[in-house]
């Protein structure tokens, strides 16, 4: 599986992938970039980054599936992908957050997702814990990820 990671420094592919070892995935190939010139080939997953800016090349990029923000939604018609999934604060994201208090998130998925290898996450609502001093957005965006990558909801930290 390759994953792309399309960031500008944030630390997202870090927390992804202690996400991925604290559920006791085996990590996949995971590719940063900061812009979409920095992937080649064909992608299973794209993961961009709410920060992600370059959206001018990213007609070259080819994913499976890509996780976006919902304000990136014109990104989404340019990129050559099967399916989107979108991430942030709107009702129209399939990701979105529907509280915070403290150290826990209450993170909404609004429909169901396919992951990568064609399992179905069911529309749910997930309590997770929330690290302190982190920003909503990215860390819903790897939450994301997470999940896309087949990562059970029930082993989310």
């Amino acid at each position: 599986m390759r994953i792309g990671i399309w960031e500008r420094n944030e630390g997202l592919r870090e927390v992804i992938l202690e996400g991925l070892r604290a559920a006791g995935a085996e990590p996949p190939v995971l590719e940063a970039g900061a812009h979409p010139a920095d992937f080649s080939g064909e992608l299973d997953l794209l993961v961009i980054s709410p920060e992600a800016v370059g959206w001018a090349g990213g007609g070259q990029i080819h994913a499976g599936t890509v996780l976006l923000s919902g304000a990136a939604g014109p990104l989404a018609r340019v990129l050559r992908t099967e399916r989107a999934v979108s991430y942030g604060t709107s009702a129209r994201d399939t990701l979105t957050l529907s509280s915070l208090e403290g150290d826990q998130i209450c993170v909404a998925i609004q429909r169901d997702i396919v992951t990568v290898s064609g399992a179905v996450v069911e529309r749910q609502e997930l309590v997770l814990p929330f690290p302190p001093g982190r920003s909503p957005l990215p860390w819903l965006c790897a939450v994301g990820a997470l999940l896309l990558m087949d990562v059970p909801p029930e082993r989310l930290e």
